[in-house]
């Protein structure tokens, strides 16, 4: 079906939905899609020659249409996939079509709860600099990448993310696995932790596939896992001084100028992935101190007022400690203001506690209201004000603050900021847009 010559994508603006889009484009097929909203996304699609309208309609379907792939937050009562349905053209969801493609190369998957877009990137970028000419599609925009989420290579390399949400990565079958870390997410989808796991034991024991299997040492819930071919990737001896980190994987110094433990987990499972697929060591190591990062990834976005301005697209309680930790690590002597856009209903009730012990290195925490995914109907339970409080009772919690959305939120950023200050926007909905106002 990945031959077909003329494809529509419905949901085509969503990060995993326009790579396909473009990487059908660069095949040399006529694409056309169509999304309810219209984005940066959308916007850069058209600029890029793709036919696609804003609202669904039956007739947004091309007549000599020969497969349609959606996005799996678009249902199947959507007007367009009836209309598909109704015509007899084939469908896939865009992780049925990554593991179509998948097929047909050598494959390295990345998933897990945490890591999976940069630890992606970071295998992509060793590949890239050791000349294996990968294809890679990747959960955000990578620089270096002219399409962005997307690299077109021309060998049989893949490198691909594959989310671990409602069991995406199911659909993948890759010749090397790599599991970041297993935590509590998705709490929608899955029963609980242990039901995680199992998918992802499921996973990993596709064998007629998946002959390596790259595992988190540090992880608890990895270390469960059971796999005769696992590679296990870890980091020592790690120090930070003038932007710059050090620290051991296997014996070997690595150095990252991005900040954060948790990138020098993603580093050692990059350079856990090189080595078993035969990368030599020097340009391994080149390509990661080169490594930048990715959009919304600890992304430096501007200086507005004496004010250094990140977007950061943490959303689960690890990774916002975790990116917190790092800028402290980086900044130690200038006062951190976060502003957190929680994700999902869902995902704020089921790790409430953990959300609420998050943020205690940050200095001034504004909670704006929680953003609502389209496409996904859920029972709305606390609202951020209930976390700010929970956070604020927190003896060793800094000054908390509530807004009630984005607006109030750029209300009181300006009025709390002060010169010297690292101003950090945190979430993976909607709060991206409020940092780019200050550019």
């Amino acid at each position: 079906m990945i031959q077909a010559k003329s494809v529509h994508i419905i949901g085509i603006g969503g990060i995993g939905t326009s790579a396909v889009a473009r990487w059908f484009q660069a095949s040399g097929a006529e694409v056309s899609g169509s999304d309810a909203n219209k984005s940066e996304i959308t916007d850069a699609l058209q600029k890029e020659g793709i036919q696609l309208k804003i609202g669904h309609f039956a007739d947004n379907l091309p007549r000599d249409c020969e497969l349609v792939v959606y996005s799996r937050a678009v249902p199947k009562t959507n007007i367009e996939r009836q209309a598909a349905i109704g015509a007899g053209i084939p469908e896939l969801s865009f992780p049925e079509f990554l593991g179509e493609l998948a097929n047909t190369k050598k494959t390295i998957a990345v998933s897990g709860t945490n890591g999976k877009s940069t630890t992606t990137a970071m295998v992509a970028a060793i590949l890239v600099e050791a000349r294996y000419d990968p294809t890679v599609i990747v959960g955000t925009n990578v620089p270096g990448f002219e399409k962005g989420n997307l690299r077109v290579g021309e060998s049989d390399w893949l490198v691909v993310e594959a989310c671990e949400h409602m069991a995406s990565m199911l659909n993948i079958h890759p010749n090397t696995a790599v599991i970041t870390n297993i935590e509590e997410d998705h709490l929608d989808y899955y029963r609980d932790l242990d039901h995680i796991r199992e998918t992802f034991q499921k996973w990993i024991d596709c064998k007629d596939a998946c002959v390596q299997v790259v595992l988190n040492q540090a992880d608890d819930e990895s270390k469960k896992l059971e796999s005769k071919y696992v590679s296990w990737f870890g980091f020592e001896n790690r120090t930070v001084e003038a932007g710059l980190q050090r620290f051991d994987v296997a014996g070997v110094e690595v150095e990252l100028t991005i900040p954060g433990a948790f990138n020098a987990a993603n580093a050692a499972a990059a350079l856990t992935v090189a080595d078993i697929v035969g990368v030599p060591e020097e340009p391994a190591l080149k390509a990661l101190k080169a490594f930048k990062g990715t959009w919304r990834r600890f992304e430096h976005v501007c200086i507005w007022n004496g004010v250094d301005i990140y977007s950061d697209y943490a959303h689960h309680p690890t990774a916002c400690a975790g990116s917190i930790a790092a800028f402290k690590e980086f900044f130690p002597d200038r006062r951190l203001v976060v502003v957190f856009e929680p994700h999902q209903h869902s995902r704020t009730h089921e790790l409430f506690n953990e959300f609420t012990e998050s943020f205690d290195e940050a200095d001034v925490t504004i909670f704006s209201e929680i953003y609502e995914v389209t496409g996904r109907t859920e029972e709305k339970f606390e609202s951020s004000k209930d976390l700010a409080d929970a956070v604020r009772a927190r003896s060793d919690s800094g000054e908390v603050l509530h807004a009630q959305d984005l607006r109030e939120a750029e209300t009181i950023v300006r009025e709390t900021v002060k010169e010297g200050d690292v101003l950090v926007f945190m979430g993976a909905g909607s709060i991206d847009g409020l940092a780019r106002k200050f550019v």
